[in-house]
């Protein structure tokens, strides 16, 4: 069989669709963690005792914490439906055998994901959860990466600017490196449920660098006390029945580390931002500027930027829930297109070799 035989187009749009659903995954895992309810269901694999499939709707729909976390574990199933599905197609119509095998290296870890989820609720123990998040990033790089091997691009890949893209190969490892860096540091951040270590921008407690000695430390949390004090008194935050209406957290108390925590995802977030426009302007320099590999370089840095301001924006909102989670989505959605921007480089080297 020839290469261009081993085209599928719907196995092609099977694994886009199964890459869109583990974004979205992504997302209620973010919503999870943004609302601190991760523990909101105590039991699993089942839900309060129910088979997970088979919970009455009047014990999750509507219900704050409960339904964020019962939701998560329903759209995490059906990705692993999804992904096993796609394993079996490609055993049955990709001849490639390093493909096949991705498949099922797919839903190895899909599995091991979703006992590290599992294990995070019976062990009660939030690191776990902090490598259940890294993990959802490496699975959606390879599901991309899937998608990208199943196209008729990559059977059409010709190398006519192979040095281009050698040219800006070490550019982009660079970025995809320090984009998961920076999602590692966020999700650390959110599983420590310390809500903000430090909350005004673009200063940091009013300072360009705040001091972490156990006098200012201390200060910081009385001041996010009396911060959170006067947010709760000002906003009706329960319904009739008692439930949030939305999420507003004290959190743990803030340790120094916290405070060096985020003070590096803001360095790191400037690192990021400047490391996407140096692709940008060599992408252009290398490739021209009509060539779609420079447009899909300045989306990157488009994605860059407003992820930025979102994480701005989760500073002056007190980490409101769906801006944080917005904020989650989107970092993965960069290193997803960062990760299969690499791949497209390599790919155009590799076809150039063999020619």
């Amino acid at each position: 069989m020839s290469a261009q035989a081993q085209y599928t187009p719907w196995l092609h749009r099977f694994a886009i669709a199964t890459a869109l659903a583990t974004l979205i995954l992504i997302g209620f895992g973010g919503l999870v963690t943004s609302k601190e309810v991760g523990m909101a269901v105590p039991d699993w694999p089942n839900t309060f005792g129910y088979n997970m499939f088979l919970v009455p709707f009047d014990k999750w729909l509507g219900k704050f914490g409960v339904f964020e976390e019962h939701s998560h574990r329903l759209v995490a199933s059906f990705v692993g439906l999804l992904t096993i599905i796609l394993a079996v197609w490609l055993r049955m119509k990709d001849n490639r055998k390093w493909v096949r095998r991705l498949g099922l290296g797919a839903v190895v870890l899909v599995v091991g994901q979703g006992v590290l989820g599992g294990l995070r609720v019976t062990e009660i123990n939030p690191n776990l959860g902090l490598i259940h998040g890294a993990v959802a990033q490496l699975f959606l790089i390879l599901i991309c990466g899937i998608a990208l091997v199943t196209s008729d691009w990559w059977h059409r890949a010709s190398g006519k600017d192979r040095a281009g893209f050698v040219s800006i190969q070490g550019t982009i490892v660079l970025l995809v490196s320090l984009i998961f860096v920076q999602l590692l540091l966020g999700a650390t951040m959110r599983h420590q449920h310390a809500g903000l270590a430090i909350w005004d921008f673009p200063l940091a407690h009013g300072q360009l660098w705040p001091a972490t000695d156990e006098v200012s430390v201390a200060r910081y949390n009385n001041n996010r006390y009396e911060l959170q004090k006067s947010l709760h008194a000002a906003n009706q935050l329960y319904d009739a029945e008692g439930y949030p209406k939305r999420y507003l957290s004290n959190g743990n108390e803030i340790l120094a580390w916290h405070v060096w925590l985020q003070m590096l995802h803001r360095l790191g977030a400037v690192a990021t931002l400047a490391l996407a426009l140096v692709l940008a302007v060599k992408t252009r320099r290398r490739l021209g500027q009509a060539h779609a590999f420079t447009m899909k370089g300045f989306a990157l840095l488009g994605m860059i930027i407003a992820q930025a301001g979102l994480g701005v924006w989760t500073l002056l909102s007190n980490k409101a829930a769906d801006v944080a989670t917005g904020h989650v989505v989107l970092g993965a959605a960069c290193l997803a297109l960062a990760s299969l921007m690499l791949m497209v480089a390599k790919r155009e080297d590799a076809a150039a070799a063999a020619v």
